[in-house]
């Protein structure tokens, strides 16, 4: 999509959203040579912060090929931000109804007319206690075998040190000035993928490959080593539950 396609809603968003994002931050973005001048693609992205779709959106604006998010659909039920997001062509996720396929079948319309859809695979803020990317859900790998269109891995720091998730107190923190850091990286190689059955094990194999791809340009970013295996916040929470049972029988 080029920039003369951006269309009304977006450049709107842009000019309401550059400016303070211009002022409040510095900028450290690499690897724009990554994202397709043309046709359909997905990127997968990392999230550690509510501030970060900004922080992110900021720099693919910049490419020229707008992104279209999956969101949750609470969000277009407010009245301001659900215009927008309408607008713009965001893709409304119902998780658990009877209109959970419509995002997936969103998703791949958008990619078959040569549209950019961003994907959060890790599907909520990271709470991995050093905020490395966690397990990721299947979402984006059954969109992108499905459609063979290009996976562009996207980390991004920075926005979680202006505004951590999760945070109790001091929630927004300005000052000192931080940087924005994004960074996209080549095309994720799914292709020994392509040619078979789409099993709940070969979405896992192929979610596990970005995952991996997401963290590697986080490590470049951060300048620190990830660890070996992702944090997975469902097994966390049933050790949790496992400890608190033992607990209670003590």
């Amino acid at each position: 999509m080029s920039r003369h396609r951006i269309g009304f809603w977006y450049r709107l968003a842009a000019v309401i959203a550059k400016p303070p994002l211009v002022v409040l931050f510095k900028r450290e973005w690499r690897g724009m040579e990554h994202i397709p001048a043309d046709g359909g693609f997905i990127t997968a992205v990392n999230h550690n912060s509510y501030l970060d779709p900004l922080s992110y959106g900021h720099f693919q604006y910049n490419t020229g090929r707008v992104p279209r998010f999956l969101a949750k659909a609470g969000l277009f039920r407010a009245p301001f931000v659900g215009m927008m997001l309408r607008g713009t062509g965001q893709i409304p996720v119902y998780r658990e109804t009877t209109n959970a396929l419509d995002a997936f079948r969103a998703a791949v319309g958008a990619i078959e007319r040569g549209e950019c859809v961003s994907f959060y695979p890790e599907g909520t803020l990271t709470r991995d206690p050093d905020m490395w990317p966690m397990a990721g859900k299947t979402g984006a790998a059954r969109v992108a075998l499905m459609t063979r269109a290009p996976v562009i891995p996207v980390a991004q720091w920075g926005a979680n040190e202006a505004m951590p998730p999760y945070a109790t107190e001091k929630k927004v923190r300005l000052l000192p000035r931080k940087t924005l850091r994004v960074q996209a990286g080549p095309p994720v190689d799914l292709s020994r993928f392509y040619d078979k059955e789409p099993t709940p094990e070969v979405l896992r194999e192929a979610t596990e490959a970005i995952m991996r791809a997401i963290t590697a340009q986080l490590q470049e970013v951060r300048g620190q080593q990830a660890p070996d295996e992702p944090y997975d916040h469902r097994k966390a929470r049933a050790e949790q539950r496992r400890k608190a049972q033992g607990e209670g029988l003590t």
